[in-house]
């Protein structure tokens, strides 16, 4: 069955992501709170920071910065690009 939730992000009812994105409270509030379709966006937006900005995933400072832009990017309705950022040419 499907689990649906109040996604804060997007502002509908939509579906849920089948488990926490990992683990610890943070992981269970996205969970509880962010549909499926703002968990895409999310992982689309942390790619192009990671690429933009050359992020290390195992740098802890990397880390915090992509925590706090996922707390901006979800629970804050913040969808800032980074400074100079020009879009893919399509």
């Amino acid at each position: 069955m499907t689990r649906m939730v109040k996604c804060v992000k997007l502002g509908i009812e939509a579906e849920g992501l089948d488990a926490p994105p990992f683990p610890g409270p943070k992981g269970q509030e996205i969970f509880e709170k962010v549909s499926k379709q703002a968990w895409q966006q999310w992982l689309s937006k942390q790619t192009m920071l990671i690429n933009e900005y050359k992020l290390a995933s195992f740098d802890p400072k990397a880390r915090a910065f992509l925590a706090e832009e996922r707390r901006k990017f979800l629970f804050e309705g913040n969808t800032d690009m980074p400074e100079g950022y020009v879009p893919p040419k399509s």
